[in-house]
């Protein structure tokens, strides 16, 4: 089995508190280099494509230069998920690092960041992506749609994005799923999503790209088949215990799999995921 993409968290802190985001009652925690290592290590056979998100914001982590040294010397193509807020703390290295992809979440700035700064932040993720688009891709996120509290902020992205990149967007093309404003340079529009277990949807029939395309590992070592089982409500096995191929051969994971490849959601936690919901 080979996965488009594996999503390692390499922390569960945030520097953000968004009121949208998943509660975890994980215990909160860095990977070190050395099981960082063996995750990758682990997962090598599977995948070429790495994705450093979860939960938490990567940037925070104190070795990520080091992690992204490791996983660049092993062979992966990194991409990374981030809320943007160190990108100008860390831009020396990020304008330098082999990363394939960063996607920046622009709405998380809504809540976490005073109107006052809300230019600045956005100036500095403008000027970044200019600057990397050369050699990366950026998709600027605004996964916000449908939600009215966060009108003016989605207006006041629109005029700098404008203004920034030479661009005549509209509010009314706020719908549209990847606009591209530059090469290499996106705006990426999505409603916000429901976690897992939030609303209770009791959904059977469905499918999901959940263990066909892509597998999660948590900071600690549990698999997951998804980046949306945050707190490990589907945990499949540990990596540090457990061969990587055994664990996506269990018993639970075959039956996910089979059940989404008959339209069926097998798991509450699937039944209960507002992501797919939205088609996402």
């Amino acid at each position: 089995m080979r996965f488009k993409k594996i999503y390692v968290e390499i922390t569960n802190v945030c520097n953000f508190a968004c009121s949208f985001c998943f509660k975890s009652k994980r215990e909160k925690k860095f990977v070190s280099p050395e099981d960082f290592s063996a995750i990758l290590f682990s997962i090598k056979p599977y995948t070429n494509y790495l994705y450093l998100h979860l939960l938490g914001e990567p940037l925070l982590h104190p070795s990520f230069e080091k992690l992204v040294e490791i996983a660049h010397q092993m062979g992966f193509f990194i991409n990374l998920t981030t809320n943007g807020s160190l990108i100008a703390k860390r831009k020396e290295f990020l304008l330098s690092a082999p990363i394939r992809q960063f996607n920046i979440s622009l709405h998380d700035a809504e809540e976490n960041i005073s109107p006052a700064q809300w230019g600045d932040y956005l100036a500095s993720v403008f000027d970044f992506a200019k600057e990397k688009s050369s050699e990366s891709y950026i998709s600027m996120r605004l996964w916000n749609g449908g939600v009215s509290s966060v009108s003016s902020f989605n207006s006041f992205c629109l005029e700098l994005i404008n203004r920034a990149f030479d661009s005549n967007l509209t509010l009314e093309r706020m719908t549209e799923r990847n606009i591209k404003l530059q090469p290499h340079i996106f705006l990426a529009n999505a409603a916000r999503f429901s976690w897992p277990g939030e609303v209770a949807l009791g959904i059977n029939n469905r499918y999901c790209y959940g263990l066909d395309t892509h597998v999660a590992i948590l900071v600690d070592g549990t698999v997951v088949p998804c980046c949306l089982d945050a707190d490990a409500s589907m945990a499949l096995g540990n990596v540090f215990k457990e061969d990587f191929g055994t664990i996506i051969n269990s018993d639970r994971a075959r039956r996910i799999i089979e059940g989404f490849r008959r339209n069926e959601a097998v798991e509450e936690t699937c039944k209960n995921c507002g992501f797919r919901v939205n088609g996402e």
